[in-house]
């Protein structure tokens, strides 16, 4: 006869052990712990400190700092400016470099034409966000093409836009790089200072 039959079956286990509420708390505790351990450790920024104070922006002793990629470039003064063509200043310091580059490359046929050259800082602000409207585009999607007011290189004077004068349809076209003037600068360029970009 088998008497284990008549045990009930509650009575027939041992023990099973039940998390009481304090091992609970505890438990949630070291959870707690860990995943503030790892939001730390994760966030570097907790441990080293920030290249910038937030009153750093307003500092003069202020390190460059970029915005969507693009670093802060001064704003020209009148005085550095000379005007190139009608309607487009250069820095002074660039005008004769690129005069020569010019004259060299028509020596072979190639016309590099002067498209633009300094712009303002409001004018820049006019051109970025006109064209990020036109667009549809964020302002992290347009600064992918094109600089925002104030991280511009034009403002300076030093940075230029060439066309090839033969292929008036390629000027601010990705096609401009399939020009004979493209491929005349990407050789000779450095040679007058010039770097493509």
């Amino acid at each position: 006869m088998n008497y284990q039959d008549d045990i009930p079956l509650a009575k027939r286990i041992k023990s099973i052990k039940t998390i009481t509420a304090k091992s609970f708390l505890l438990i949630g505790l070291l959870f707690l712990i860990l995943g503030v351990f790892l939001t730390l450790v994760a966030n570097k920024s907790f441990f080293q400190k920030s290249k910038y104070s937030d009153d750093s922006i307003n500092s003069s002793e202020k390190e460059p700092y970029s915005l969507l990629g693009h670093l802060p470039y001064p704003e020209a003064s009148r005085d550095e400016l000379v005007l190139f063509s009608p309607g487009i200043y250069v820095h002074k310091d660039i005008y004769e470099n690129f005069k020569e580059m010019q004259f060299k490359a028509s020596q072979r046929g190639i016309s590099l034409q002067l498209l633009s050259g300094y712009r303002s800082i409001d004018l820049q602000r006019e051109i970025f966000y006109e064209n990020k409207s036109i667009r549809n585009q964020t302002a992290v999607e347009r600064s992918m093409v094109s600089a925002p007011p104030g991280y511009s290189e034009h403002s300076t004077g030093y940075a230029i836009d060439v066309g090839d004068g033969n292929y008036p349809n390629t000027h601010f076209e990705v096609e401009f790089e399939q020009t004979p003037a493209f491929k005349w600068m990407k050789r000779f360029a450095s040679k007058y200072h010039f770097v493509l970009s």
